[in-house]
């Protein structure tokens, strides 16, 4: 990321204009608050053999305390309301998990024991050895759990230290703008919106707990930030545009015009975006889309349906399996998804069977990840290796199937044999519960299969027979088309939605659906940028699948399309076969 300073004077400081990556929408002008991450001295010493059991007695008092304040905080997180709060509460969880029967308090006792030193330095000596082995495994799920290890680890060290307690934006000031190397999920719960006007941090990517507590609260974040803790300086305003990814700091005064007047022009766009809600996303020449929600929580129904959702795309079911040492049940399940489908009050409902694996694993679930995880034991392959997973979640799915309209999108199909199986568990599924005397309907739902890998792309046609409808996954068919991890930065630049092979692999998918009559649709991260809508209507999608904040700006540029000029780009965008090219043809559009 660039570190750019600019306009400046001798008689006061420089302003400073950092770039990053834009995580949520809208500016934040206000006061700099400077977040650091308080420094523990840890002494470390040896202890006598009969002071040993003395010495773990005070750990445990120390994770108990621990334990106490995650769970206050976790009250803390409840009070935020909707899908932070609920998304928080998880992060929490994982947090107690780690203070009760964990490879870290178990070490830190052993380490006690044996090495027969004080507390302090057993728990050091633990968080390193465990930071190292996670680090030492190239996993991106992993190296973020380095990170909750750590702060769980200071939030212990405090304990034993006796320090003060930690209370960190306890002098926070209205329309704070937080700056940080990168802020925990304890921080976050912490948080108050009335108090913070945005966020930016030196690490955390787009699938960070920060990102999605940005995302969640509506903050203007900007992350991954280079130097900028460098030129952070207490007392300063900064400014936080998160639609560019930038941040400044000391800005002058005609910058701060400059960006009042922007965020005024965001907040007057944003109002009359929210009048159309009600309005169809019609183009020109009259053709309609059907622009639906993505969501990751239940929480998250209100918000989709408040931007206009026509219904939810892709219903993501692994927050079910996250962060406890357990498998849902099927009433569990159930009881989860009913209140899903009876709040979108007869709009359709596609939910995805669970997909873990690769950057996602559930302790609960026992899942060991491979040398390779993004190309191991994952999503439907996970699904069929452990049938009784996939008979409980299609058993729960079938249930709800008679309160309202649901899909079932499997995700990660490569060949036809995976949905034939899908296929086969779901007729056992109704089977056995129609023996139990559950009612259901008399057709059953809708059976898709999620197109993000490259073989599934280059055999649309076959699956085609044996599914009842398409949904693309751009984010995973980019990344396995083009050989490229976009959470890894030493690559992510070159990761891209409009390099040719890309663009063929929907276009291919799309004619596949349109040959087998099946409806086909996007719920990647371009369904929600519009300047892919031309592109993706002009390629025979009708049908996007979004983040619930991208609906309105989505439907805003299809009411200004027409789908024969959508058409005529869209064949002179495949004839191109540099993507800067592609680039230029749709800012033209």
């Amino acid at each position: 990321m660039s570190h750019s300073p600019t306009i400046g004077s001798d008689s006061g400081p420089v302003e400073v204009v950092l770039d990053g990556m834009a995580i949520g929408r809208g500016i934040a002008i206000g006061p700099l608050y400077r977040h650091d991450a308080e420094s523990l001295s840890v002494p470390e010493y040896k202890i006598a053999s009969g002071r040993i059991s003395a010495e773990r007695q005070r750990f445990s008092d120390a994770v108990e305390r621990a334990s106490h304040q995650v769970a206050e905080l976790k009250e803390k997180a409840r009070l935020l309301g909707g899908s932070a709060g609920e998304e928080l509460g998880y992060l929490l969880d994982a947090y107690r998990h780690m203070l009760h029967g964990s490879r870290l308090v178990r070490g830190v006792r052993t380490r006690i024991e044996t090495d027969r030193i004080n507390a302090e330095a057993a728990l050091q000596q633990e968080i390193n050895t465990i930071v190292h082995s996670f680090e030492a495994m190239e996993d991106a799920y992993l190296a973020a759990r380095v990170t909750d290890i750590r702060d769980v680890g200071r939030r212990l060290l405090r304990n034993l230290t006796s320090e003060t307690p930690y209370r960190p934006f306890s002098s926070l000031p209205k329309g704070a703008v937080i700056l940080a190397d990168e802020l925990t999920p304890a921080d976050t719960a912490l948080l108050d919106p009335k108090h913070v006007a945005g966020v930016a941090t030196v690490l955390g990517g787009a699938e960070s707990h920060t990102a999605i507590m940005a995302r969640s609260l509506g903050f203007p974040a900007v992350l991954g930030v280079a130097d900028l803790m460098k030129a952070a300086r207490p007392g300063a305003i900064a400014i936080v545009d998160g639609g560019q990814g930038r941040v400044i700091i000391d800005p002058t005064p005609e910058t701060i015009v400059l960006y009042r007047r922007k965020r005024a022009e965001f907040l007057r766009a944003r109002r009359s975006l929210s009048r159309l809600r009600d309005v169809p996303a019609v183009t020109r020449d009259g053709a309609q889309l059907l622009l639906q929600a993505n969501i990751e929580l239940p929480t998250e129904v209100d918000t989709a349906l408040a931007a206009g959702a026509e219904g939810i795309g892709l219903f993501r079911s692994e927050f079910l399996f996250m962060n406890r040492d357990d498998v849902p049940g099927e009433d569990e399940q159930v009881a989860m998804m009913r209140g899903v489908v009876e709040r979108m009050g007869g709009r359709p409902v596609t939910i995805r069977t669970l997909d873990v694996g690769g950057d996602k694993l559930a302790r609960g679930l026992g899942i060991t990840p491979g040398p390779n995880p993004a190309l191991g034991l994952r999503a439907v392959r996970l699904s069929l290796a452990r049938p009784e997973l996939l008979d409980i979640q299609l058993a729960a799915i079938l249930r709800v199937s008679l309160i309202g309209p649901v899909r079932i999108l499997v995700p990660m199909v490569a060949s036809a044999d995976e949905i034939r199986a899908v296929k086969a568990a779901l007729l056992r599924a109704r089977d056995t519960l129609l023996a139990r005397g559950i009612d259901l309907p008399n057709e059953l739902p809708p059976l898709g299969v999620m197109i993000e890998v490259p073989a599934a792309a280059v055999a649309a046609d076959a699956l085609a027979w044996h599914a009842d409808f398409f949904s693309i996954g751009t984010n995973d068919l980019v990344q396995y088309t083009l050989a490229i991890d976009r959470g890894d930065e030493a690559v992510a630049a070159l990761y891209n939605p409009l390099h040719p092979a890309v663009l063929r692999m929907i276009r291919m998918t799309a004619d596949a659906a349109q040959q087998a009559r099946i409806p086909v649709g996007v719920c990647g991260e371009i369904a929600g940028d519009p300047r892919f809508t031309a592109l993706l209507m002009g390629l025979g999608i009708r049908d996007l699948s979004m983040s619930s904040s991208n609906i309105p700006v989505v439907k805003q540029r299809i009411r200004g399309l027409a789908v024969v000029d959508a058409t005529r780009m869209a064949r002179l965008v495949l004839k191109q076969t540099d993507p800067v090219q592609i680039a230029r043809l749709l800012d033209k559009t």
